[in-house]
């Protein structure tokens, strides 16, 4: 790993976060507070069959604001469902977007926020810091613990045509505010609060060990790995104790602290890749590949690796100890499938590898991956 110093310039952006139970009934207030008189509400089916997006609309109505629902967001948000909510939220006069929602409806709600305000094809602004005109105003009331779009500078929209999908990274894409309310985590089901935990983790141990890491990154990581290890196991088993269900949202929220500053590395760059063509949860795929990645990366950063293990636990390979921890988590979470068992095929990772070699997570990674090695990382995960 590269060798740093404290004393090495950083910076570190957040938006303004409230915590606890309550804080959805916020909503009205902060977007009333931030001058919105027309608000999109974007969010997604799922979501709103459950009643948030109701709830959410019900404190924007007793704040005096108006709404207009868009909820045409899937997993995974597609260009063109950007789009379609740029032209929704024109044609209505918004002056500003409350997302509610898990990362996707987050994710698609800051493509619009800049498609708006730019006058662009979403598509335009992959790539870091190419976001010339900022955002209209943004409150983000995240529904799942893992994503961290809530309080993270990058979006991942999926690019229909091409089967990939594109980061985009920018000061730009901080959310105004984020309110973390536990209970819309109550009606998650099993199967994702099991991928989007396993996407706090995946961020956390990226955010620790990238090369980009500094102090200040380092505290939220540390934290969040320490949170979601113990918390995510229990919240399955008890979904509607509301204290377990925070301290998955907090452990989300740290790690999205960190990354959102310290950047990833391989597990989501190979991660983003098998989503962009496969159409795949994301946490998922980050659960399936994060042990190799570390396997791959240990030399590099053993140090770091190890400090991990000592919160995660014992496992007997020498080489790549946490690896194997990091295996049997997944394992006692009910993650026991592989790459060919979700549908991947093998003659696929050639042209998986070169999208994961492309992607700008690789730079952060704290091993320099060739496009070889990340197809033979790929391998492994078969």
């Amino acid at each position: 790993m590269i060798q740093k110093s404290q004393l090495d310039l950083r910076k570190f952006v957040a938006p303004e976060f409230v915590c606890g139970h309550g804080a959805l009934q916020l909503a009205g207030r902060y977007a009333r507070n931030f001058g919105m008189k027309q608000v999109l509400l974007v969010t997604d089916p799922g979501v709103r069959a459950a009643g948030w997006t109701g709830a959410v609309g019900e404190s924007l109505t007793e704040a005096g604001v108006s709404f207009t629902i868009f909820d045409s967001v899937s997993v995974n948000p597609r260009s063109r469902q950007v789009m379609s909510g740029k032209e929704v939220y024109l044609s209505e006069e918004c002056n500003g977007i409350v997302a509610v929602g898990g990362g996707s409806p987050m994710d698609c709600a800051k493509g619009i926020g800049i498609a708006s305000s730019n006058m662009r094809d979403i598509l335009t602004f992959e790539g870091v810091d190419r976001v010339p005109v900022p955002a209209p105003p943004l409150v983000c009331i995240p529904t799942t613990a893992g994503s961290s779009a809530d309080v993270s500078q990058s979006a991942l929209i999926t690019d229909e045509e091409r089967k990939r999908k594109i980061a985009i990274i920018s000061k730009a894409l901080v959310p105004d505010i984020s309110l973390l309310d536990p209970e819309p985590l109550t009606t998650m089901p099993r199967k994702l609060t099991v991928d989007t935990g396993m996407d706090t983790l995946s961020h956390a141990i990226e955010a620790y060990v990238s090369n980009a890491s500094s102090p200040m990154t380092d505290v939220h990581a540390l934290e969040a790995i320490r949170l979601i290890h113990s918390a995510l196991p229990a919240a399955l088993e008890e979904p509607d104790d509301l204290n377990l269900r925070f301290s998955t949202l907090l452990a989300s929220l740290h790690a999205g602290l960190a990354f959102s500053n310290a950047s990833l590395g391989a597990v989501h760059a190979m991660a983003h890749s098998l989503g962009g063509a496969y159409d795949l949860a994301h946490g998922r795929c980050n659960a399936l590949l994060l042990e190799h990645v570390i396997a791959a990366n240990y030399e590099a950063a053993s140090d770091r690796y190890d400090r991990i293990r000592e919160i995660i636990g014992p496992a007997q390979d020498e080489r790549a100890p946490l690896a194997e921890g990091v295996a049997a988590f997944r394992k006692t979470l009910g993650v026991t499938e592989t790459l060919a068992a979700v549908g991947v095929r093998a003659d696929a990772i050639p042209a998986l590898a070169e999208q994961a070699y492309a992607d700008s997570c690789l730079v952060t990674n704290p091993r320099s991956l060739t496009c070889e090695e990340i197809g033979r990382i790929y391998e492994h995960a078969f």
